[in-house]
């Protein structure tokens, strides 16, 4: 009895003494992570959460090729991303216009929320997949300034994808091409503000709504992203010549025009073609809600939830409509517009290279990295 006794003594005491050495164990560990500083710790789950994409691959193909509207979704909080390690660092990315660097921006909060479909994850941008899919291929941007924003992000996108990558840039007088010398993949902005000509004469620049003269140069490209959103100053239509037509009804006939171009004219057996939805200024507080409100410098977080109070704009619904009316489904909309429209804090304000408030174009990096994250996971659906 009395063995029996002090047997179970001996366990007793053995265990209590187990419980110590963990809570022991444990506080030690409590104590010794209090000596990582904050940023080693958001380093160490970063990479951890990087590791984990890399290996989720078959995870990330699901979703691509999915039915999930990548389009329809709210801003979020990224705890996990590092305010001072985006993905990729302005003052090492050799393609950033001053006009789009925020480096000087005080606030850094901007480049800490992510875009997030309402139904499922939005990949993260392979820009290395890219390059292998496109050796001794083209990649062309045309279209306005806004298409420059979005050709700066994906340049710096596809440049920290393989470290000490080489390049070279060739100029023209309409284009700018850089070439990934390493994988022989070119990426190319051609700049045409309206998509159809622009003719100057003797009463000024005259816009061709009828005429696209550039579509030989477009469409040796294996992949376009068209995009336009501009103003007017003088229109032909046909033989007659106009002052000041309505501007939607101008938009509206270029891009059908355009639309018709891309049906006659593009080998969509060869070259993938996407239209970049317009994009958003915000100059006017009472757009997404604050009346009195003037200009975006002061503004440094989201429009919060999926809605943006004023609504689709009018070029957007006429890009919908124009898109929807192709007899040949070979346009993908890249449709930005909400999205980009919640982002009033994305813009560089008064932080830009040329000293004006800036309420148009978006801060790189920024905003125009989700619109190629959301191209990459488009074009991998398109090409799957």
């Amino acid at each position: 009895m009395a063995k029996g006794v002090n047997s179970t003594l001996v366990y007793i005491l053995g265990a209590m003494f187990m419980l110590s050495f963990v809570f022991l164990f444990e506080s030690m560990l409590t104590v010794f992570s209090r000596f990582y500083s904050d940023a080693i710790a958001k380093k160490l789950v970063h990479i951890e959460r990087n590791t984990t994409r890399i290996s989720s691959k078959q995870e990330q193909a699901d979703i691509i090729t999915s039915n999930c509207n990548l389009f329809e979704g709210s801003w979020v909080i990224d705890n996990d991303v590092l305010v001072d390690h985006p993905l990729y660092n302005t003052t090492t990315c050799p393609f950033i216009r001053k006009t789009f660097d925020c480096t000087n921006r005080p606030d850094r909060q901007y480049l800490k929320y992510k875009w997030q479909p309402s139904a499922c994850d939005l990949p993260r941008f392979d820009g290395r997949d890219i390059l292998r899919r496109y050796k001794g291929k083209q990649i062309m941007f045309i279209g306005d300034s806004l298409s420059l924003n979005n050709y700066d992000s994906f340049l710096c996108l596809l440049y920290v994808s393989v470290p000490g990558m080489k390049y070279k840039t060739n100029l023209t007088n309409q284009s700018v091409t850089v070439i990934f010398e390493d994988y022989d993949v070119s990426v190319t902005l051609f700049n045409s503000l309206f998509l159809v000509d622009v003719e100057k004469e003797h009463i000024g620049r005259v816009l061709k709504l009828n005429s696209i003269n550039n579509g030989e140069i477009w469409k040796q490209a294996d992949v376009l992203i068209f995009n336009t959103w501009l103003w007017w100053d003088y229109i032909e239509d046909g033989e007659k010549l106009m002052k000041d037509l309505n501007r939607m009804a101008a938009f509206r006939r270029g891009l059908n025009t355009w639309a018709k171009w891309v049906e006659r004219e593009v080998d969509l057996t060869k070259t993938k073609v996407f239209y970049q939805g317009e994009a958003a200024s915000h100059h006017h507080g009472e757009d997404w809600g604050e009346p009195g409100v003037k200009g975006c410098s002061n503004q440094t977080t989201p429009v919060v939830g999926s809605i943006y109070p004023g609504g689709l704009p009018l070029p957007a619904q006429i890009v919908k409509q124009v898109l929807k009316n192709m007899t040949k489904s070979s346009v993908f909309l890249l449709d930005i517009t909400i999205l980009s429209h919640l982002r009033k804090d994305g813009h560089p304000g008064n932080y830009n290279g040329y000293g004006g408030i800036d309420c148009t174009h978006f801060c790189l990096s920024g905003v125009p990295d989700t619109w190629n994250q959301l191209f990459y996971a488009s074009l991998r659906r398109l090409t799957s």
